[in-house]
């Protein structure tokens, strides 16, 4: 910790990992469960030595089968505890998907109200480390489709280290995307987070010419580009969405009523994805504040490649930002 700006340096592995061992620290009712979470120390390193510290009661190895222990976290949900459950890869929760959508997602609603599960499914998610088609993707609107749940995506440092503590506090299931391309990226961030707000977007640049709106791993790439894009005199506000079910719409059309522009950035495929959601709400609500049709980067809609270069080329790269926005502000 650097003590005369109040600042540290870590990893986005490593605020997982501080975000991890504050929840279990707090709450002796939190444990994690997941495949090879405790001896191995997790597939991306995140839970490293945390068994040593709170025990096999608190970090939980469990067999290859993901319908059945998020099914085994969310009795243990039903009966007081709070279970952090890790999915290895996002793929790996299709599996799951009849116990996270038909139970998780359903059960306050099919009691009257009676049953809560506060549980929270963590998720390695994304595009980048070369894990090809079954080991990547980015299934986010997959669950934000689903009435029930509440869908974080895990876009920055700050988020990484304090958006578990808050995602605990709710009565109901939440799904965290964590992304592990971001794994070894270091930056500087507070060392007092104090409470992160997971009912919110965040705007992370202001601007006036055009508004970026994205979440995940095209938080930092949005932002760099604007740094770029600063440089030409293109003064871009950069929305990291966050909340991806419920949208927090009131954040997006404001900022569309200030910049009159919109172009919006993410892994997913085109089609049917987050990006269309919110573009559909832009039309909806906010139409007469464009000055110009809304823009969407997405990923390229094939399986995900395993060469590095091809797999690059499969989603939105900060150039790919910038030269969008360049043929936007020219448009007029």
């Amino acid at each position: 910790m650097d003590n005369n700006t109040g600042k540290i340096t870590l990893t986005y592995r490593e605020a997982l990992k501080q975000g991890l061992r504050k929840a279990l620290q707090n709450d002796e009712n939190v444990f994690l469960m997941g495949e090879d979470v405790g001896r191995y120390g997790g597939a991306f390193a995140v839970s490293k030595g945390l068994l040593q510290e709170f025990g096999a009661d608190r970090i939980m190895d469990v067999p290859l089968s993901e319908a059945g222990f998020v099914g085994a976290g969310i009795g243990a949900a039903m009966a007081g505890m709070k279970p952090i459950i890790e999915v290895m890869t996002v793929n790996f929760s299709l599996l799951a998907m009849d116990q996270i959508v038909n139970n998780a997602a359903t059960l306050l609603h099919m009691s009257g109200g009676q049953i809560h599960v506060p549980m929270v499914i963590r998720m390695g998610c994304g595009i980048g480390r070369q894990l090809a088609a079954q080991h990547s993707h980015s299934w986010e609107p997959f669950y934000a489709h689903i009435p029930g749940l509440i869908v974080l995506s895990v876009g920055t440092h700050e988020d990484a280290r304090g958006m578990l503590h808050a995602a605990l506090q709710s009565p109901d299931p939440v799904l965290l995307f964590e992304y592990t391309l971001m794994l070894n990226l270091e930056k500087d961030i507070a060392a007092d987070l104090g409470f992160i707000d997971i009912t919110k977007a965040t705007v992370l640049r202001e601007g006036s010419a055009i508004s970026i709106i994205t979440y995940g791993t095209g938080v930092y790439k949005s932002l760099e580009a604007a740094v770029e894009l600063a440089l030409i005199g293109i003064d871009a506000e950069v929305i990291d969405l966050r909340v991806l079910r419920p949208l927090d719409e009131r954040t997006f059309l404001e900022s569309v009523a200030k910049t009159h522009r919109v172009l919006i950035v993410e892994d997913a495929w085109r089609s049917v994805s987050i990006s269309s959601e919110i573009s559909a709400r832009i039309m909806e609500k906010a139409f007469y504040d464009l000055d110009a049709p809304v823009q969407r980067l997405c990923g390229v809609e094939v399986p995900i490649p395993y060469p590095a270069h091809l797999e690059e080329a499969s989603i939105p790269q900060k150039n790919d930002i910038v030269n969008a926005v360049k043929k936007m502000i020219r448009h007029d």
